[in-house]
């Protein structure tokens, strides 16, 4: 397959907010387990983390190929 420069783009730019998520998942197992965690910043972490998975949607519906009926 042949992708275009956009395509590549857009591929790393998904891998790269799949690593984001990831992260920020196990950041927010590691708090739950702080007796001494910042609530705030937990409830920050996971309005990000949402915001990255729509982002990933996003990207994962964009960079499938529009078939022709």
């Amino acid at each position: 397959m042949n992708e275009n420069a956009e395509t590549r783009e857009m591929r790393a730019r998904l891998e790269r907010l799949r690593l984001e998520h990831r992260d920020l998942d196990e950041a927010i197992a590691r708090l739950h387990h702080d007796p001494h965690m910042d609530r705030l910043a937990l409830q920050r972490m996971k309005k990000r983390k949402l915001l990255l998975k729509d982002m990933i949607h996003r990207l994962e519906s964009a960079l499938i190929p529009d078939l022709d009926a």
